[in-house]
C-alpha cells in the first residue's frame, strides 16, 4: 500500500481515507488512495454518527472492504476509521537489540551465512565428522642407534624385531587405515668369495599389546660381498579392527639370509632411520 514518506512497520496508527455513506452496507477501505486490508476487524476503530462501533457485530471485514450490520443512508456519517497498527507484524528490530539468547538453536542455517572471515574459523573439528580418506593424525619416530642382525649358518634366516624402530599411535576413530612411510638409512649384507646373501626389512603391528601381525610391507635385496641399499617401507594398511583408546604399535623387523659359499649376512639399520604413521579416516 502507498505511504507518504517512510512506510510505518509496527505500532503505527493510520487514519484511513474518508468514506461517504450511501445506500449500501459495504465500503472499500483505502489508505492514501490505495487498498488497505486489515488483519482482523479488531484492528479498526470505527466511528459512525459519533458512536464507536463494535468489531464483529456492528461491522465485519473481508479483505479491503468493511461491511456494516445494516445498510447506511446518505444522511449517515462515517466519522473516521483508524487502523490500530499492523497486527502480528514483528517488524524490524533496532540495530543491536537482538541478544544471542533470542535466536533459537539451529535457526541460522548454512544458507543464511553469506561468508566468514578466516579469523573466525578457529577450534577443532570433531574427527567423527571428517570425510573418509582424510588424514587425521600423524606420529613419527627416528632413532640414531645402529642395530645389526646376523646369520651365520647356510640358508638360515633370523627374523628379529629392531627395538629402536617403532611408532605407537592411539587412533582417533575406529576402523581407520594407516599410511606407513619408513626408511632404513643403511642396509646391507656381506659374504666371502662367491657366496650370495640377502637381507629383508619388514613392518608389523600389534594392537593393545596383542599378537604381532605382518603388514606385508617389506623390501629386500640380494648380492655378493658387502652390498648396501636403502630400504623404504611404504604402504596403506587395510582398515584395522580395534576399540577407541587402544594403542597400535608399528614395528620394523629385519632378517638376513645367505646361501652356499657364503660366510654370513647382516641387516644393519643406520642412525636416522625411522617411521612415519598417518591415520586415515574411513
Amino acid at each position: 500500500m502507498p505511504f507518504i514518506g517512510q512506510e510505518p512497520i509496527t505500532g503505527a496508527y493510520h487514519v484511513l481515507d474518508a468514506i461517504t455513506a450511501s445506500a449500501t452496507a459495504t465500503y472499500n477501505l483505502q489508505l492514501n488512495s490505495g487498498a488497505f486490508s486489515p488483519a482482523t476487524a479488531n484492528q479498526l476503530l470505527v466511528s459512525l454518527n459519533g458512536v464507536i462501533q463494535k468489531p464483529g457485530s456492528s461491522f465485519t471485514i473481508s479483505g479491503s472492504q468493511i461491511t456494516f450490520s445494516s445498510a447506511l443512508t446518505s444522511s449517515d456519517s462515517i466519522d473516521f476509521i483508524i487502523a490500530l497498527g499492523d497486527v502480528l507484524n514483528v517488524g524490524t528490530p533496532t540495530d543491536g537489540s537482538v541478544a544471542t539468547a533470542k535466536i533459537a538453536p539451529s535457526a541460522v542455517t548454512d544458507a543464511k551465512i553469506a561468508g566468514m572471515t578466516a579469523t573466525k574459523l578457529t577450534g577443532t573439528i570433531d574427527v567423527a565428522r571428517v570425510p573418509a580418506g582424510t588424514p587425521i593424525q600423524q606420529v613419527s619416530s627416528r632413532s640414531a642407534t645402529n642395530y645389526n642382525i646376523t646369520t651365520s649358518s647356510v640358508n638360515a634366516t633370523t627374523l628379529t624385531e629392531l627395538p629402536n624402530y617403532n611408532v605407537t599411535i592411539t587412533p582417533l576413530r575406529t576402523g581407520s587405515k594407516f599410511l606407513i612411510a619408513g626408511g632404513m638409512s643403511s642396509v646391507g649384507f656381506a659374504n666371502n668369495g662367491s657366496g650370495q646373501g640377502a637381507i629383508f626389512t619388514r613392518l608389523a603391528y600389534a594392537i593393545a599389546g596383542g599378537s604381532t601381525v605382518q603388514t606385508g610391507f617389506d623390501t629386500s635385496h640380494y648380492g655378493n660381498t658387502n652390498t648396501y641399499a636403502n630400504h623404504v617401507l611404504h604402504g596403506l594398511t587395510a582398515a584395522l579392527s580395534y576399540s577407541l583408546g587402544q594403542s597400535i604399535e608399528f614395528q620394523v623387523w629385519g632378517y638376513g639370509q645367505y646361501f652356499g659359499g657364503g660366510d654370513y649376512s647382516w641387516n644393519r639399520v643406520g642412525g636416522g632411520s625411522g617411521l612415519i604413521v598417518t591415520e586415515i579416516a574411513q
